[in-house]
């Protein structure tokens, strides 16, 4: 049971009786989520710099080609060329709702620091996949071994991408970066938006239907730990923790059946931060959606199920049968009677009423019809975006094969090349190495930026021998080390590149190794690491390559660069090469024994970079100078332990401030009650969040 009239909350409003949403005194759309006009602050692109070499051409050339409803357009742009500061110019020219996806979570990570800090009065949201570890569901034939899903969900990120589906509901002045985990299968908009709670002062609402739609949107009702997902009832008053929020909580106070006080307070203190008229409640997953629709959808699942027996039964497929009859039985009263159970993905395509082979919704259905999208790296993005759907359907078909789910599990999937680029409009290709698909999408509409405001050029290529590769590299290391600069070592495996971190420590280099077995927070922290010269060399193999900021670095070694394949390919040459372009003393080293075509194509395309930007540096007068960029924050904080309980580091200084002093008061009381072991883990835990705040400020005070 909702409001039944309009309802006024920031700047949206939403009338529940006809399904209206506005602002003001605006009527705006019949729809929430699709082909809406709401009115929002514009962009306004906020930085010290104005654009200088290639950059004016280039944002001249996009508006101009976006203006003539060019469809397609790639950007090729050189390492340190500014091309995020040059996509940021367009979209404030645009003044339209953009997606940038990044080809994994480092890259969106940098994205969304650099644009957040171009467009702090906006909405620029992080929007990737939020398991820290994920283990899917799958089924090995050979061994007959079923492998459960196993996942670890970072709720940090969580909260990130609630906070990034919000943003789209209620704004157009968006910028959305994500991974490409976008295009996976999420909750309907629509489902999504009519499960939100709204309250206002004033309205007549009891306690217990408020409560009862936060079980629905599934908040947890606490007593005790009082976090993020949860809400508590005291009396005649309820504090909710908004699924979106850091650190703020909302607390519903009221009289009799009616909304007497809405405030919004600090989760730690419950102090009042503001008195507000009325507030908005987001589900705390984009899978939630009503009880009937859950009716609904179990009809459908029992016909499928009926269905399927008969097959797998006249198939003579009698324990495939008994298994999937078991658990699906088990899922359907589970949903009968919490509206929710493991796996509820797989039913997707009956809670949402698809038809059977219909793409899920996903990210890309939150943003209007007019919205940009910007592949960065694409050279390595679109492989991505066509491979997703293969790999998916394989593991799924065979769990359907052997009666571990119903078919229509298959289509809880991400989109497939087809569908995506359907869904999508105008598109910015952003690469320094675009690849043919690009190229031919863009027919031949590319905007070259290769000059950088720094007057920095392309790092000077030099060749030497593979054989005793590493003694040279030493000596490399050593004078580098000695100068103050990093080095970044690119091998061909894993085990290479552990046992040369291993070699360099035990002889005395400082050195670390990453690649794809190193969880995503982990990653962030190693290359912050290595920027605050913690370290002096990092070594790794792939993950190396594409638009990492790391000016400090100045050498990076290429060891058997003569081993022809994906990883010394043309494309893959120039890019690592690119890794020391931000320095003014970069260079690049390539140990090799025979010069293949690739490294000849790498170093002839380097050579020509280089020519131009000597020249335009020489026609106007232009003197290199390196870059000095301060390490940003990383995109997930830390979280600590306390008492037993996971709790994040807020982002927010002041909310820091208030949680150490929150700990401190609590660990002197402790302390007088003779509590001796409560009160010492509250000091380490005291201990942990003020080095957790130094490591993250890369400082000597927290505060």
């Amino acid at each position: 049971m909702g409001p039944s009239g309009p309802i006024f909350f920031s700047r949206v409003w939403i009338d529940a009786r006809e399904d209206r949403i506005g602002i003001g005194e605006f009527f705006v759309s019949k729809s929430p989520v699709k082909s809406r006009n709401i009115i929002s602050p514009p962009f306004k692109l906020v930085s010290k710099f104005s654009p200088t070499g290639d950059q004016p051409d280039a944002i001249k050339q996009i508006n101009e080609n976006l203006s003539q409803e060019v469809r397609y357009q790639t950007l090729l742009g050189v390492t340190g060329s500014g091309k995020t500061f040059t996509i940021a110019n367009v979209i404030e020219k645009q003044q339209r709702p953009t997606l940038v996806i990044a080809p994994n979570k480092t890259l969106a990570g940098q994205l969304y620091a650099e644009l957040k800090e171009f467009f702090p009065e906006n909405r620029v949201r992080y929007f990737v996949s939020y398991y820290d570890y994920y283990q899917p569901e799958a089924f090995v034939p050979s061994t007959n071994t079923y492998i459960e899903k196993d996942a670890m969900i970072n709720e940090e990120i969580d909260k990130m991408r609630h906070s990034a589906t919000k943003a789209l509901l209620e704004s157009r002045d968006c910028v959305i970066v994500a991974s490409v985990s976008c295009i996976y299968g999420i909750g309907a908009p629509e489902d999504y938006f009519n499960m939100m709670l709204f309250l206002e002062k004033g309205e007549k609402i009891s306690r217990e239907e408020v409560i009862r739609r936060l079980v629905q949107m599934q908040y947890t009702r606490t007593d005790v730990e009082f976090s993020r997902g949860r809400f508590r009832v005291m009396g005649e008053t309820i504090d909710v923790f908004p699924a979106d929020q850091d650190a703020r909580a909302l607390r519903i106070i009221f009289f009799g059946s009616e909304i007497e006080e809405i405030r919004e307070i600090d989760s730690i203190s419950a102090a009042t931060l503001a008195k507000i008229d009325s507030c908005m409640i987001y589900p705390t997953s984009h899978y939630v959606t009503s009880k009937s629709a859950i009716l609904k959808a179990i009809k459908l699942i029992q016909a499928e199920l009926a269905v399927r027996l008969r097959e797998l039964t006249a198939e003579g497929k009698a324990l495939e049968a008994q298994r999937l009859e078991q658990r699906t039985l088990y899922d359907i009263e589970l949903l009968e009677e919490t509206g929710f159970c493991p796996g509820i993905e797989n039913y997707s395509r009956h809670i949402s009423e698809r038809t059977e082979g219909e793409p899920p919704a996903t990210l890309i259905d939150y943003f209007p019809d007019d919205f940009l999208l910007v592949i960065d790296e694409s050279h390595v993005t679109v492989s991505q975006i066509g491979a997703m759907f293969r790999g998916d359907r394989s593991r799924k078909q065979t769990l359907v094969n052997y009666g571990f789910r119903l078919p229509s599990a298959l289509d809880n999937r991400p989109l497939n090349g087809d569908e995506f680029w359907q869904r999508v409009g105008q598109t910015i290709f952003v690469s320094a190495t675009p690849g043919e698909y690009e190229l031919e999408k863009s027919q031949g509409i590319v905007i070259e930026q290769v000059i950088r405001p720094t007057g920095l050029l392309d790092p000077a290529v030099i060749i030497r021998p593979a054989t005793n590769q590493v003694d040279d590299l030493l000596k490399e290391i050593r004078h580098i080390i000695v100068s103050e600069g990093r080095v970044l070592v690119t091998t061909l495996t894993k085990k290479l590149a552990e046992d040369l971190s291993g070699y360099l420590r035990e002889i005395g280099v400082k050195s670390r190794y990453l690649h794809s077995d190193i969880e995503t927070i982990e990653r962030m922290e190693i290359l912050h690491g290595l920027r605050r010269k913690d370290f002096d060399v990092l070594i790794g193999i792939n993950l190396l390559r594409e638009g990492l900021d790391l000016p400090e670095v100045s050498l990076v070694a290429i060891l058997d660069g003569d081993k022809e394949g994906f990883l010394r390919s043309k494309r893959s040459l120039i890019q690592t090469i690119g890794r020391a372009a931000r320095n003014i003393n970069g260079k690049a080293i390539i140990y090799a024994d025979v010069m293949t075509k690739s490294i000849k194509e790498a170093i002839a395309e380097t050579d020509r970079r280089r020519a131009k930007q000597a020249a335009y540096n020489k026609e106007h007068s232009i003197t290199p100078r390196g870059i000095s960029r301060p390490l940003p924050s990383l995109v997930s904080e830390t979280s600590i332990n306390i008492l037993g309980s996971k709790i994040e580091i807020p982002r927010d200084e002041a909310d820091r401030k208030r949680l150490i002093e929150k700990l401190r008061k609590e660990m002197f009381d402790a302390a007088a009650k003779r509590e001796f072991e409560k009160a010492a883990a509250l000091r380490d835990s005291l201990n942990g969040l003020i080095d957790g705040v130094l490591k993250s400020a890369g400082s000597d005070s927290p505060l």
